[in-house]
């Protein structure tokens, strides 16, 4: 299971946003510029953010992007969700018919495996971004 490259641009970008002061707006150019992240990459990405209500679109000369929560309130799964669905580390999690052995108690395997995809989820939600910035603005002044 790896996450694509859209969701590592998405983390890019809501982290930036995480990072500027309260309800500040910054244009795409600045962040495809700073973030590397590809200018039409960056407004299909905004596209599912702004959908999913993690990040606002201003229009105008002044336009640009902001967050459209406190981020506190936006975590790496809400980002994953956006940008990937649902997580489903096996089909059978996500659809009990899609077993082929058409099993009517829990297999070992399939507890097991809904059990790590809870905890992961879990430990998705947990962390959000207003910590993230937190520990990034704590990385650079330690390294100047």
């Amino acid at each position: 299971m790896q996450l694509n490259q859209a969701t590592d641009y998405a983390f890019r970008l809501v982290l930036h946003l995480a990072m500027l002061p309260e309800g500040e707006i910054v244009n795409g150019t600045t962040i495809s510029e700073q973030e590397h992240i590809p200018p039409r990459f960056l407004l299909k990405i905004v596209r599912y953010l702004t959908k999913a209500g993690i990040v606002k679109s201003h229009r105008g000369v002044d336009g640009g992007f902001s967050l459209a929560a406190p981020p506190t309130d936006i975590a790496l799964l809400d980002i994953i969700k956006a940008m990937e669905g649902p997580i489903a580390i096996h089909h059978c999690l996500e659809d009990r018919e899609a077993c082929s052995k058409h099993c009517t108690e829990e297999c070992p395997v399939h507890e097991e495996l809904a059990d790590i995809q809870a905890r992961l989820v879990d430990n998705l939600a947990r962390v959000n971004f207003g910590f993230l910035a937190d520990k990034y603005r704590s990385r650079r002044g330690k390294n100047g």
